[in-house]
């Protein structure tokens, strides 16, 4: 990466910036497709796409897990979940499909008002009815329950004859059987419904590459906070089968981290399992030599530029994400670790600035969670728009559900310093209800970006990325206009 203004690596500026301050430049490119361009990491998390659902409790769920793992990229499951619950999220997510998606079902004599309550839970907008052998009768969606009493059960509503084909079948052949729209139900050698894919699924089937461990399942991660007895925790994780190892807090810079960091790497090494440890928050070159001489593989880099955070506002700390992570970047070059962008992400473009400033992939958190994969409830508001809740896991609501253990006093005192927006109404994008359409967005603007720079894969793309700054109108301009 270079600056257009100072030819390195540097701005001729000497102020901090972020990504709404930076462009890139474009230059001569024999990249004729953006299909030619290779988007897996190669910090050793299995990710084939470099988007990391970030470990948010409104955000990161088995279901996010799982959605997300089928399309190449990984989700960091919360610190706050005890670890018996992770363990049984990590089993239920390495028994999916990499192909096809987990139906939702229900009964003949179920009624419409059990399938209005599943429909919003899955972005394909589909329940299946199955019998007691567990083989599709029916499908059933939103348009067969509209303006039928709620206690109709789903055998009068059902629509029958399900597309129906072996769960081996490639997904092009899939697409093809559907004529490009619908679902088709995946069944095994005895008929029973084992997976759904959509049209839309089975392109995307062809697109990405799942993120699978060396057994051929999907991947995921979690995260391990740095207060009690951090290596018993870890050693639970790592029982489990969670192939990343994410050890975090606010401040990732403090003595406390560094000796977590120690317990884990010892409980890694110990196990003899090839997981890597991530470790964060910091922003500065200091704090990833010292991550990484503790036993970090990958760090996280950002303090305050999320969403939900008011760290900055609540204490001045913090500092501009891209800036950040460019000197952590070339950091993390020096001692042998990788990057995390975590942070300030708002549009496909600012990932795609993150890695043209090194990072190996970017963390994302409340734009995923107004998505149907994400675990709160699908609300509406007064104008009838869906949405979801979200908040800051350094908010009074977080805060609340992490100290529940506490007694009374000292849950009141650790009340007294809570910081981040407890909750905020995350609206569903008509045109990208799904994470699957969010991730479309994200991997077609680092695609083109590529292009733009004349790069096939993601080391290439910071090599070649050409920078420029801007002012606050230049940003403008770039945005759409004038309509």
């Amino acid at each position: 990466m270079r600056f257009l203004d100072s030819g390195g690596p540097a701005p001729a500026v000497t102020t901090d910036l972020t990504y709404d301050d930076v462009f890139l430049v474009p230059g001569r490119s024999s990249v004729t497709s953006r299909f030619d361009v290779d988007l897996a990491t190669t910090d050793g998390s299995g990710a084939t796409v470099p988007v990391i659902a970030a470990n948010m409790t409104a955000v990161a769920g088995r279901r996010m897990a799982e959605t997300l793992a089928r399309r190449g990229a990984l989700t960091v499951l919360p610190q706050d979940v005890d670890p018996q619950a992770v363990a049984g999220i990590v089993t239920w997510i390495k028994s999916r499909h990499p192909v096809w998606d987990t139906p939702l079902t229900l009964h003949t004599d179920d009624a419409v008002a059990d399938a209005l309550n599943l429909l919003p839970k899955r972005a394909h907008g589909t329940v299946v009815v199955v019998d007691d052998g567990h083989r599709p009768v029916g499908t059933v969606d939103d348009a067969a329950c509209h303006g039928v009493d709620r206690f109709t059960r789903l055998a009068d509503v059902l629509s029958a004859s399900p597309v129906t084909m072996p769960i081996d079948t490639a997904p092009r052949d899939v697409f093809d059987a559907l004529g490009g729209h619908g679902v088709a139900l995946g069944l095994d050698t005895d008929g029973r419904l084992t997976g759904l894919l959509t049209a839309i699924g089975a392109v995307r089937a062809g697109i990405y590459d799942p993120t699978l461990d060396a057994n051929g399942r999907l991947r995921t991660a979690a995260a391990i906070g740095i207060n009690g007895d951090v290596g018993t925790k870890a050693k639970a994780l790592l029982d489990a089968g969670v192939d990343v190892l994410v050890v975090d807090t606010a401040h990732g810079h403090q003595d406390k981290m560094l000796d977590a960091l120690r317990a884990v790497r010892r409980e890694v090494t110990q196990s003899g399992a090839d997981v890597p440890i991530v470790a964060g928050n910091v922003v500065t070159a200091l704090g990833v030599a010292d991550l990484a001489d503790a036993g970090a593989d990958i760090i996280k880099v950002g303090v305050g530029p999320g969403a939900m955070c008011t760290t900055r506002m609540m204490t001045g700390v913090g500092r501009p994400q891209f800036s950040a992570v460019a000197e952590c970047a070339a950091a993390g070059r020096d001692h042998g670790v990788r990057i995390w962008a975590d942070g300030g992400i708002r549009h496909p473009r600012d990932v795609a600035l993150a890695l043209a400033a090194g990072a190996s992939a970017a963390m994302i958190g409340s734009w995923l969670a107004g998505t149907y994969e994400s675990p709160g409830d699908l609300l509406r508001d007064e104008a009838g728009r869906p949405y979801k809740e979200s908040f800051g896991m350094a908010s009074k609501r977080a805060v609340s559900a992490r100290t529940r253990g506490d007694g009374d006093f000292d849950r009141a005192r650790k009340s007294l310093f809570e910081e981040g927006i407890s909750s905020s109404r995350q609206l569903l994008d008509p045109a990208r209800p799904g994470v699957e359409d969010v991730l479309d967005a994200i991997c077609s603007g680092i695609r083109s970006a590529c292009t733009y720079a004349g790069a096939r894969t993601l080391a290439e793309f910071h090599d070649q990325a050409v920078l420029g700054v801007q002012t606050p109108s230049g940003f403008a301009e770039g945005t759409p206009h004038g309509l």
